[in-house]
């Protein structure tokens, strides 16, 4: 693209290629370099300006205040808790029990292996029976964990503005699809139990039994403290960024001030050693001088 001459306002070709301008002959590199060399001082400033009140306000909005720490441990627990047992299911056909969080593994490998088992299956039972009821279940489910991973990382993104209560919407979104999975997940047992025998993908499931595990309020309970925690720091006071800059400042006039007491402390110490030096050699230089004189005197004697 061309560009013009800062001296004379000539438009510049890709093919001028000489530092001169072809003419007013100005050397177009180094034209005005003192403006210039301001001006990006003077960007230069601006940006870290910019990058300082971020920072400040990325630590302050995350960790600043023990509120802010809470919040941030507690909206990372709920993340974790979906490990925890929320429900189980029990049949003859398998030796030990499954957990939901086991129902979705093994809906993933059925799912990977074969993608339309489970439509397959939920259409055969016209999409009203314990397959249908429990793909709902699995969804919601795997719908509250997004919403709480997207909830924590919005803490990290959302630093700008403080008091948006986008983490405790998706919160309040994630507790409603824990509650929902649940719901589903009951009427998937009670289903399966009227069925008596059916396949959830390409597993046979028979005289199936369970129910809620206490987990699954374990878990609630870390969502609705999120909940709670987030709405507080939603509504909680916060700095200005002057108030953050000037107390920002302050830390670095602290940490000069010590620095600046450990280098006069430095430099008093060596002045003291050179001093100890120099009179330890004032010393040995004594001490010589009289062995000299000792030695001189007894070659005379």
């Amino acid at each position: 693209m061309a560009s013009k001459c800062p001296s004379c306002g000539a438009t510049l070709h890709i093919w001028n290629v000489r530092a001169e301008c072809r003419k007013c002959g100005a050397n177009i590199p180094n034209y005005n370099w003192e403006q210039r060399l301001e001006e990006d001082n003077i960007k230069a400033e601006a940006a870290f300006e910019v990058f300082h009140r971020n920072t400040s306000r990325f630590v302050y909005c995350t960790v600043g205040t023990k509120l802010r720490i809470v919040r941030l441990v507690f909206s990372f627990l709920p993340i974790i808790g979906f490990i925890v047992p929320w429900a189980t299911l029990k049949t003859p056909n398998i030796d030990r029990g499954w957990s939901l969080l086991t129902l979705i593994l093994h809906f993933f490998k059925d799912l990977f292996a074969d993608f339309g088992i489970y439509f397959t299956n939920m259409k055969f039972e016209q999409y009203g029976g314990p397959v249908t009821f429990g793909m709902i279940s699995l969804l919601f489910y795997m719908l509250h964990i997004l919403f709480i991973v997207v909830a924590f990382f919005l803490i990290l993104l959302t630093f700008k503005k403080p008091k948006t209560k986008v983490m405790v919407v998706f919160d309040a979104l994630s507790i409603v699809c824990s509650v929902v999975s649940v719901i589903f997940y009951s009427q998937f047992i009670s289903l399966g139990k009227s069925a008596v025998a059916f396949n959830f993908g390409n597993t046979p499931l028979i005289d199936i039994s369970g129910g809620i595990s206490w987990g699954f309020f374990v878990a609630l309970a870390l969502l609705i403290t999120a909940f709670i925690i987030n709405l507080l720091v939603s509504n909680a006071s916060i700095k200005s960024d002057e108030e953050l800059e000037e107390e920002r400042l302050a830390k670095v006039a602290a940490k000069e001030a010590k620095e600046e007491e450990e280098r006069k402390q430095k430099e008093i110490a060596r002045a003291e050693a050179a001093k100890a030096a120099e009179e330890e050699n004032k010393k040995k230089i004594e001490a010589a001088k009289a062995r000299v004189a000792e030695l001189e005197t007894k070659d005379k004697k």
